[in-house]
């Protein structure tokens, strides 16, 4: 492996750059983001919308570094929450070198990929290639199938009629069998211009680690919940700090967190009958947060309600949006 922290031991055709992963809600984004790093950086869920924060995850190659930036699913704005999404993204969007526009396999072209293609297709010529996720669910014709439906979404477009070229590829891709993912890998890489690498080698994301305990947390939270809940779960950490007195040999992390929900129905949802879901919550994230920072945890959570928060610019700006 090219030694990062060198630059002379850098080849002269290194390329580097920053890569959006963009598609409607739940098309794949943060699996194939965790598969590319071989890390988890970011949130996965089976609902919709987990996805609230660009996290970076960096792609360390011996001829290049993608530097990958996950984004919340683009679409049609239905709440405040939504639109300031929808801002981050195009707030985004305007900084990378390329787009990776995630569509599924298993599902039809629909208006959500025509509206997000239309958006693309203002990014002033900046490449985007089409990455049909979660072939793993299909067979091998109806992949095929996708694929010439989506290069032929392409060519509409962001094709001559509009100033573009079409995709600057198409690449079939299961995140999770892990099936062409160094080919999305390499492909990416190609649209970026030759740089040094951006970040040293042992980095895997520029994430602050109590945005990531957040992030951990929800994903717990939103396991196995009503399908409105996951629009209403937000979750902010209060302190982070090493348990004073204890030895070297067993440190011990104390993690104070707040989970927020709407209504206080969903509270009841979140704590479970004699609390018993919030413990699993509690099991599920300390665990994850233990293999993220390496060291034991004390995990503290506390379910409040924030009454109708997602339209409310001030209890947004308070949870982090």
């Amino acid at each position: 492996m090219t030694n990062l922290l060198d630059p002379n031991a850098v080849p002269e055709d290194f390329r580097a750059g920053f890569v959006s992963l963009v598609g409607r809600p739940n098309a794949g984004k943060s699996t194939l983001t965790n598969a590319l790093v071989g890390e988890k950086v970011a949130i996965t869920s089976s609902k919709p919308q987990t996805t609230r924060h660009t996290i970076r995850g960096i792609v360390h190659r011996d001829t290049f570094q993608l530097v990958l930036v996950d984004t919340p699913g683009l679409h049609r704005p239905r709440t405040l929450l939504g639109q300031r999404l929808n801002d981050l993204v195009a707030e985004t969007l305007g900084e990378v070198d390329a787009v990776g526009f995630c569509i599924p396999a298993d599902e039809r072209i629909g208006p959500g990929d025509r509206y997000i293609a239309g958006q693309l297709a203002l990014l002033n010529r900046r490449p985007v290639v089409a990455l049909v996720t979660k072939t793993d669910k299909v067979k091998p014709d109806q992949v095929a199938e996708q694929l010439l439906a989506v290069t032929a979404l392409g060519d509409e477009v962001l094709g001559p009629e509009n100033g573009g070229a079409g995709f600057a590829a198409v690449v079939p891709v299961s995140a999770v069998k892990g099936h062409q993912v160094e080919d999305v890998a390499e492909v990416l890489a190609g649209q970026l211009p030759l740089s040094p690498p951006l970040y040293p080698g042992g980095e895997l994301t520029d994430e602050p680690e109590a945005v990531m305990v957040a992030e951990l947390i929800r994903e717990a939270a939103l396991e196995g919940v009503r399908d409105e809940l996951p629009h209403s779960v937000a979750v902010v950490v209060e302190e982070m700090n090493p348990r004073e007195g204890r030895p070297a040999d067993r440190p011990l992390l104390d993690v104070h967190a707040n989970v927020f929900v709407e209504r206080d129905s969903q509270k009841a949802i979140i704590i479970g009958k004699g609390g018993s879901r919030l413990k699993a919550i509690g099991s599920q994230a300390r665990t994850s947060i233990e293999r993220l920072l390496g060291t034991p945890v004390y995990l503290d959570l506390r379910v409040k309600v924030a009454k109708e928060w997602q339209r409310d610019p001030k209890q947004l700006g308070r949870l982090g949006f």
